[in-house]
């Protein structure tokens, strides 16, 4: 760490982050369902080597301005050291196991990834 930016870790110098986003719309909205799809997040997406935060939870219903998006139930959101953590995250064993485990319960997902700093 720089002593004036403590902040400053050995990521942000060379390579961005890579910001993991995924929204999913299940096909049983019940809140069963929703807390189902959380604890699977949980249970399988958390502890991947790289991962700088990971948080998985549910839409906030009341908030209904214009711009707010609620066409979701579960959201998973990931920043990753370097883009090379996020691409071995997506052929991890247990990655691949969420989803083959999960994919019949989706409507709908959309995967946003950015390059953050």
């Amino acid at each position: 760490m720089d002593a004036a930016n403590p902040t400053n870790h050995s990521h942000s110098r060379n390579k961005p982050m890579l910001a993991h986003m995924v929204y999913f719309t299940l096909k049983d909205r019940s809140p069963a369902a929703v807390q189902k799809m959380v604890d699977a997040c949980q249970k399988y997406l958390t502890g991947h080597l790289g991962v700088l935060f990971f948080a998985a939870g549910t839409v906030v219903p009341d908030l209904t301005r214009p711009v707010n998006q609620t066409d979701f139930d579960v959201a998973l959101q990931m920043v990753f050291d370097s883009r090379e953590a996020h691409d071995a995250y997506q052929q991890a064993p247990r990655h691949l196991q969420f989803i083959s485990e999960n994919k019949a319960s989706w409507d709908r997902v959309r995967v946003f990834d950015s390059y953050v700093s």
